[in-house]
C-alpha cells in the first residue's frame, strides 16, 4: 500500500502546498479544511498518518487529536500537529492530547516530510521500505529515483505513485477500481478510464529498446507489473 496522509488544514494555500508536496514524495493525500470533515474522513477510512493544524473551524485541532486517540481503529494513528504557536506549554498541551509531533509555522517542507517518514518507519514500516526492486526495475523511495537496468527512468508523480504500488505486489493483477482507490484515494471523482491514460504513460516511460514491457494488460481484469508479457 502507498502510505495514506490526511492533511487537516484550513488556510487553503497551505494545504495546496502540502497536497502538492506529499504527493511529489510518493504519499496518497486527502485533504480536510475543518475538523468536523476530518473526522467523517477519519471515519471513513482510517489514515496511516495526520498532519494536523492546531487551529480549526467547528471542530479544534486538539479535540480532532483526542476523539483520534480515544477510538480503538485510530489510537495508534501517528499524529503531526501544525501550528502558529511556538510557546513550551502549547507544545506539552499539543503532545499531551496525543500528538506524536508537534512543528511550528512557518516550517521547511523537507522537515515535515523527514518527520512523516520517521513516524510511518516506526508505526508502519512496511510501508516504508526505501527500495523496491523488480527485474531490471528499482524505486528508490528515498531519493525519490526510478531506474531501470541503470537508466533514470523520469516519471510524473501520478505514475510514480502507480508504480509504487504495482511493485508492492508484482505479478497481481488490480482492476482499474482497485487501482484509482489506492492511487487517486477514495473520495476522488475521476473516470475510471483515467487509470488507462497513467498506465500508458507509464509503460511508455519504462520502456527500453529490446527489453520486455513490464506492464501486462489483462482484458476486462485489469494491470500486472510482470516481466512474463
Amino acid at each position: 500500500m502507498i502510505p495514506y496522509v490526511l492533511v487537516i488544514e484550513d488556510e487553503d494555500a497551505l494545504a495546496t502546498l502540502l497536497d502538492y508536496n506529499l504527493e511529489k514524495e510518493g504519499f496518497r493525500v486527502d485533504r480536510a479544511a475543518d475538523g468536523e470533515e476530518a473526522l467523517l474522513k477519519i471515519e471513513e477510512q482510517t489514515p496511516d498518518l495526520l498532519v494536523l493544524d492546531w487551529m480549526l473551524p467547528k471542530v479544534s485541532g486538539v479535540e480532532v487529536c483526542r476523539q483520534v486517540r480515544a477510538r480503538p481503529e485510530t489510537r495508534r494513528t501517528p499524529v503531526i500537529m501544525l501550528t502558529a504557536r511556538g510557546e513550551e506549554a502549547d507544545k506539552v498541551r499539543g503532545l499531551e492530547t496525543g500528538a506524536d509531533d508537534y512543528v511550528v509555522k512557518p516550517f521547511a517542507m523537507s522537515e515535515l516530510v523527514a518527520r512523516i517518514r520517521a513516524l510511518l518507519r516506526r508505526s508502519r514500516p512496511e510501508l516504508m521500505e526505501e527500495r523496491l526492486e523488480y527485474a531490471d526495475l528499482v524505486l528508490d523511495r528515498a531519493e525519490h529515483r526510478v531506474t531501470r537496468a541503470g537508466r533514470d527512468v523520469h516519471l510524473g508523480p501520478t505514475e510514480y505513485r502507480l508504480l509504487d504500488f504495482l511493485m508492492q505486489r508484482p505479478g497481481r493483477v488490480f482492476s482499474r477500481e482497485r487501482l484509482l482507490d489506492a492511487v487517486w484515494g477514495p473520495n476522488t471523482y475521476v473516470e475510471v478510464r483515467t487509470v488507462d491514460v497513467h498506465v500508458g504513460r507509464l509503460r511508455k516511460a519504462l520502456r527500453r529498446p529490446g527489453a520486455r514491457d513490464l506492464i501486462r494488460t489483462v482484458r476486462s481484469a485489469g494491470y500486472a507489473l510482470d516481466e512474463r508479457g
